[in-house]
């Protein structure tokens, strides 16, 4: 049974010097998160460079982070295609690679309109068992999932939660005033995830994670645990980082924090680059300050 609260990486996708996957520090970041107290993982997300992953290494990433997690935590793989034939035959090929949980972008490169974007769910929620997360966030993708949206969707068992990434912190209090318990609400956006929990919300879709996992947990088991006030000052050491997440070159800036907490390269799949430069110096000083000054945390795994 999956459970939508919690700590979910989005993890980025290692490749080595040949633009191979690199499954051996996939493995080790993995573990890493597990051992941290993360609830579950998403693969190939947006932070996870999936719209430059063939279906051949979809497979072979789905099937080894499933084959090392080994049960210790879900996984949940994201869905992000352009025509609805194509999102239904991934939701069945997860399935038969062993996910746990699907996360589900509107389709891609065409804007659907709101009769579009509800009949495309609806085609891969009723094609599969697997539980479904969807992806509301129009200020990247351009579709806003609405409440009028939410309320036809809310007929189908599949769908389950949200990954709330509009900007917009009211949202969790209005679904939870709208549709109590029915759907979980996950936060998507680095820098509102302490206000999101808070508000309510049962979890959080992180992306400095990646390279920070303890903070990021202890962040959100603190808040949870009612230790408000530690849970603020932690964050207000986490929020320049945090703030690599809400670029359109968040994945540069993560893949770099994680080389530098020893987490990952820099490798990222062209067309992107890895950073040069000035921007390059000046993202490595956030990260390098932070790292001068992180604190020491409480014992949040006992919380």
């Amino acid at each position: 049974m999956m459970e939508w609260k919690g700590i979910f990486p989005a993890c980025t996708t290692k490749f080595d010097k040949d633009d191979n996957l690199d499954l051996p520090a996939m493995e080790r970041s993995l573990k890493t998160q597990v051992k941290a107290g993360v609830d579950g993982i998403v693969l190939a997300g947006t932070l996870g460079e999936s719209s430059v992953l063939t279906l051949a290494e979809r497979e072979v990433l789905v099937k080894f982070s499933i084959e090392k997690m080994a049960g210790a935590v879900p996984v949940v793989v994201n869905i992000a295609e352009g025509a609805t034939a194509a999102a239904v035959k991934q939701a069945k090929l997860l399935k038969e690679w062993g996910a746990d949980g699907l996360m589900l972008l509107p389709p891609m490169r065409y804007k659907s309109d709101n009769r579009e974007t509800v009949e495309y769910f609806k085609a891969v929620a009723q094609a599969t068992d697997l539980p479904i997360m969807l992806y509301n966030n129009p200020i990247d993708y351009k579709t806003e999932i609405t409440f009028d949206m939410f309320d036809e969707l809310a007929e189908l068992p599949t769908i389950q939660a949200v990954k709330e990434s509009t900007r917009d912190v009211a949202n969790v209090s209005r679904m939870i005033n709208r549709y109590g318990k029915r759907f979980k609400v996950l936060c998507g956006v680095d820098t509102l995830a302490l206000d999101e929990l808070l508000l309510g919300a049962d979890g959080w879709v992180a992306g400095l994670v990646c390279a920070f996992p303890a903070e990021t947990v202890a962040v959100y088991r603190l808040a949870k645990a009612g230790k408000i006030q530690e849970a603020i000052q932690l964050f207000r050491w986490f929020m320049p980082l945090l703030e690599l997440d809400i670029h359109v070159k968040l994945i540069q800036y993560i893949k770099l924090a994680e080389a530098e907490t020893g987490l990952g390269t820099e490798i990222v799949r062209p067309p992107r680059l890895t950073l040069v430069g000035t921007e390059r110096e000046n993202t490595l000083k956030i990260i390098r300050d932070a790292i001068a000054n992180r604190p020491s945390l409480s014992d949040y795994l006992s919380l």
